[in-house]
């Protein structure tokens, strides 16, 4: 007896069920706390990089709406106001420390 290709198939996978789409679980953490992107990865069991992904289309839907706390250099104090990327720096331009404190998010 073969077996063909019939018995061979698996059903198609589901997604998990969601009550909320992740940019809405992400608003709802950032309206009630401010938080890092690596906080929210880790209240919402995905990678950090997936968190600064949805929150550059937050920021966007949200326009003014998400305030960043900027990242700051703890060695020398500096603080990271000007930058326009959401992901931390990884040295200070003033005294090259890597200690940086991450950027804060938060809805106001």
């Amino acid at each position: 007896m073969g077996k063909t290709m019939k018995n061979l198939a698996k059903p198609p996978s589901t997604p998990a069920d969601r009550q909320d789409t992740l940019r809405h679980q992400i608003i709802t953490l950032q309206s009630v706390e401010s938080l890092t992107a690596r906080e929210m990865s880790e209240r919402l069991g995905i990678q950090e990089k997936e968190v600064l992904e949805h929150l550059e289309h937050v920021r966007i839907a949200l326009r003014s709406g998400l305030v960043v706390a900027p990242a700051l250099c703890m060695a020398c104090g500096f603080s990271f106001r000007k930058r326009a990327r959401l992901k931390g720096p990884g040295r200070c331009p003033v005294c090259r420390n890597e200690h940086i404190a991450e950027p804060r998010f938060s809805i106001g």
